[in-house]
């Protein structure tokens, strides 16, 4: 939505299992943003893995399949009335890009986007979607105002790391 969410509904569970006694087993949060526009997401440390994720909107869908793996490659699904196109990103270093990206703000005295406000805004959502949750009702999020936001000039393109281990 290139916006900030204006208010969010938060809910969180544990199944009892042990290994969830320091971290909720699930949480899943309805995000309202300008314009009457809305997301929903669910996360989950103990149900199945899915690594994909899928954009909705009034025309078509998009989907996202190995969207959160560090390796192998991502495949796009775009569907717009009815037509369907795929494209296939191939793997790439992201963090390598990152680190490259980071370290030439640093030496040319740059402020780095995503900035330290950005990361602000994130945790000022993630605090409302646990207030919702601990109270069971809406929060709303004084909307913060970005400066400015990535480009797709900013792109770094790595190759992939073929062998973790011997990094």
């Amino acid at each position: 939505f290139r916006d900030e969410p204006t208010e969010v509904v938060g809910l969180t569970a544990n199944n009892g299992e042990k290994r969830f006694s320091e971290v909720e087993e699930m949480a899943g949060a309805i995000l309202r943003f300008p314009q009457e526009r809305l997301a929903i997401f669910t996360c989950s440390f103990g149900s199945a893995g899915v690594g994909y994720y899928s954009l909705v909107g009034t025309k078509g869908n998009l989907r996202l399949e190995n969207a959160y793996e560090y390796r192998g490659s991502s495949k796009c699904i775009v569907t717009i009335k009815g037509r369907q196109t795929e494209k296939v990103f191939k793997a790439g270093d992201q963090f390598a890009s990152e680190l490259i990206y980071f370290s030439d703000c640093i030496m040319n005295d740059r402020a780095p986007e995503p900035s330290g406000r950005e990361g602000l805004a994130d945790v000022r959502v993630i605090d409302a979607i646990y207030e919702s949750a601990r109270i069971r009702r809406s929060v709303q999020i004084e909307p913060v105002r970005k400066q400015t936001r990535p480009e797709s000039e900013m792109e770094i393109k790595r190759p992939p790391v073929e062998n973790a281990a011997t990094v």
